[in-house]
């Protein structure tokens, strides 16, 4: 996990982080759906959508992955993960909650949490 983890930073690390959502912002397709934090990507990443990589932005330092969400939409049929930077774990719960809507399924996993590899 600790591979994982500090690959991750290093792509935060050498990556502007662009955030195009901002919390209370409505989402552009689902007006009804309010951002509960900062929500952009890692420009010039790639992934699993050919988009760049997401990010959900938190209160604290702007440059430390705190985790990420492994997140699965069965609808569209792909999965992904979103980083989570600077989220303390109240942020990194309600990043959580807003990836488990619909029919989208996520987890969280925390930069230091130890799980089977």
């Amino acid at each position: 996990m600790e591979k994982l983890f500090k690959a991750i930073q290093e792509l935060v690390t050498t990556s502007k982080v662009v955030i195009e959502r901002p919390k209370g912002s409505a989402h552009p397709r689902y007006p009804d759906y309010i951002y509960p934090l900062n929500y952009g990507y890692l420009d010039d990443t790639s992934s699993s959508d050919n988009n760049c990589i997401d990010v959900w932005t938190g209160s604290g330092d702007l440059k430390t992955v705190t985790g990420i969400l492994v997140v699965v939409d069965p609808v569209k049929k792909d999965s992904e993960i979103k980083v989570l930077i600077g989220c303390d774990d109240d942020e990194s719960a309600i990043a959580l909650e807003s990836s488990n809507r619909g029919d989208m399924a996520a987890i969280l996993i925390k930069n230091g949490e130890s799980i089977d590899e």
